[in-house]
């Protein structure tokens, strides 16, 4: 499993890539969907909501359990991605690419993000 060194990652597996327009893309990790197994719905937080860094803003169900999503930054959702909404497996199938989950105007971002090989560390992968 390799996971981007471009993105910063939270302690929740969750990723982030910023834009030099103050917009972050977030998804879940490689390590997060295989421990999910093959996810079957996702509740993402709307455009317009308010996130806030280490907070539950959503949720994913697997056949396996339902998980919490939690924002890696704070600030307002911008964009949902639509195609996970509508087929929730993508999230397994490219969690790095088509499978990101929504972007945000990041207005706060904590300073423990790690970096791919702190997260490397901590997950295992």
């Amino acid at each position: 499993m390799s996971n981007p060194q471009q993105l910063r990652y939270s302690k929740e597996h969750e990723w982030l890539a910023t834009s030099e327009d103050g917009v972050a893309t977030v998804g879940i990790t490689e390590f997060a969907a295989n421990a999910l197994g093959d996810v079957v719905f996702a509740q993402l937080p709307e455009v317009g909501d308010t996130v806030t860094a280490g907070e539950t803003c959503g949720e994913l169900e697997s056949t396996k359990s339902v998980s919490d999503l939690y924002s890696p930054v704070t600030g307002e959702v911008v964009e949902a991605n639509s195609d996970v909404v509508e087929d929730p497996s993508l999230v397994n199938s490219a969690p790095f690419e088509g499978g990101w989950l929504f972007k945000v105007r990041v207005t706060e971002e904590p300073s423990d993000l790690l970096t791919a090989d702190e997260y490397a560390a901590l997950s295992g992968s």
